[in-house]
């Protein structure tokens, strides 16, 4: 078993010094990150990411997403438009229906690491 890292004062350093070699190195290298950011802080919503996880696993309806998470259409239908503005989700017409499914898998990868990190986490804790 891992130990336990306690947060506070032992988890930074008790002095200033820098490894110039690291610094040099990496200096200019991090690219912009506000898509990033964004995109983490559309996932943040609790909806939004039970929605995606949703989808990760099947095609659905608007009503049955909304049956499913025990909310209104309207509810589900707000949050996939920020879904869809963020191209986490895209959807599809069949008839008088509407069809949602992940934009690609790369939206599947995000979700099924993010899933096992915080398993990987809880259960480590």
């Amino acid at each position: 078993m891992k130990p336990k890292t306690i947060r506070g004062k032992d988890d930074f350093c008790d002095i200033f010094m820098l490894n110039e070699d690291k610094v040099k190195k990496l200096a200019g290298t991090v690219p912009p990150m506000t898509g990033l950011a964004e995109l983490f802080k559309v996932l943040a919503d609790e909806t939004r990411a039970r929605i995606v996880y949703l989808l990760s696993k099947e095609e659905l309806c608007v009503c049955d997403i909304a049956a499913i998470l025990g909310t209104t259409v309207s509810n589900v239908s707000h949050h996939l438009r920020i879904l869809r503005t963020s191209h986490l989700v895209k959807f599809r017409r069949d008839g008088k229906q509407v069809f949602y499914t992940l934009d690609d898998e790369h939206v599947e990868h995000i979700i099924k690491e993010g899933f096992d990190h915080v398993n990987h986490t809880v259960s480590d804790g």
